[in-house]
């Protein structure tokens, strides 16, 4: 097939895993006789350096324009003022606005190989496969108004938590179509003992949850959900909840695989056009050092082969030569090993090859 891809490798260690996850791509291509045409475009930090913006009109244009787009990281430490007019986040949050993406999957699973990664007990981790799918532009990170501001000795700072009944839908309605071909479990994390948006989010859930009788739907508040998540992970299935929420649940799910460099995700809309990126940051105390774990880029490719690219088969080879090269023995700095970023790609790259011969 034909498809265009854009790269947004941004910040920090993203151009290294985004170049290890372009080789990837690439050798699926070449493999598959696939035809993907590549090109690279500015986010985040660098895109301010350049352009004075996160997001210049130029890389938002080709994302319109592309089947998929395949991110690395933004932000670091030159762009941290807080009072800073511009930041690099606000040019992932506005891709994800302006390309319609309402909803971040983010699957957990436990290579038993790696298991030992990880500070919780072997015995707790084994059978771990979950899908958490987050709303992503609505609540509080986009609510209206937000301010900040100074009375008579006080400062004072609002955000606003806002959800419509519409948004709230769309993404459940989700997690239950992506439940029915798992283990038809959702659960749906809330704060509808405090919350005005949990409560509607809660009765939402309920509503959405009866055109689809052959999923079980169960409840639960935000917090015993964040133990559960590290005493019972295995009892999980397909977990949607609301924005912020799920942006710490899941990178409290990391502990789970044992770094946040080995988790993808894939932020994904209406149609099929998604952004797929590692759940990790820029990590820019490590950028250039060729030490940054590319599986997390690696996995979040197989992701957009499988959503945006409906290419099932090659999405299993790529998560399959992943598990093959663990399995061998190659393991980067931050799970114990020594395995440098492109020895890393490569060692994956090997496995695609093998498993196509």
């Amino acid at each position: 097939m034909k498809a265009k891809i854009v790269l947004l490798p941004g910040d920090g260690i993203g151009p290294e895993v985004v170049r290890e996850g372009q080789a990837v791509l690439e050798e699926i291509a070449r493999v598959h006789g696939h035809a993907f045409e590549l090109s690279t475009h500015p986010i985040g930090g660098v895109a301010i350096d350049a352009h004075g913006t996160a997001l210049p009109a130029s890389t938002l244009s080709a994302c319109r324009e592309a089947d998929a787009i395949l991110l690395g990281a933004v932000g670091g430490p030159r762009w941290d003022d807080p009072a800073a007019k511009v930041r690099p986040e606000q040019g992932l949050l506005t891709l994800r606005r302006e390309l319609g993406l309402f909803a971040n999957l983010r699957p957990i699973r436990v290579s038993p190989h790696l298991a030992h990664c990880s500070p919780l007990k072997a015995e707790r981790l084994e059978g771990v496969d979950i899908l958490v799918v987050r709303e992503l532009t609505g609540g509080l990170y986009f609510g209206l108004p937000r301010f900040r501001e100074e009375k008579n000795g006080v400062v004072r700072a609002v955000d606003t938590l806002e959800y419509t009944d519409v948004e709230v839908k769309r993404v459940v309605r989700l997690a239950f179509q992506l439940a029915s071909a798992r283990r038809k479990r959702v659960t749906s994390v809330d704060k509808a003992n405090v919350l005005e948006t949990s409560r509607l989010w809660r009765s939402v859930a309920i509503e959405v949850s009866a055109e689809f009788p052959g999923v079980e739907l169960e409840h639960q508040l935000v917090d015993s959900a964040a133990m559960r998540l590290i005493s019972s992970a295995r009892a999980y299935d397909v977990v949607v909840t609301e924005n912020m929420f799920g942006d710490i649940l899941t990178d409290e799910a990391a502990v789970l695989a044992g770094s946040l460099g080995l988790l993808g995700s894939a932020s994904i809309g209406e149609g099929t056009r998604g952004v797929y990126e590692p759940i990790h940051g820029s990590a820019p105390d490590i950028a250039g050092r060729g030490i940054a774990n590319p599986i997390g880029t690696i996995v979040s490719v197989a992701m957009l082969l499988r959503h945006s690219l409906g290419l099932e088969s090659e999405a299993r080879a790529v998560e399959r030569a992943v598990d093959a090269a663990i399995a061998g023995g190659a393991r980067t700095r931050d799970v114990g090993g020594e395995t440098s970023t492109e020895a890393m790609g490569e060692a994956i790259r090997k496995h695609l090859q093998r498993n196509a011969s």
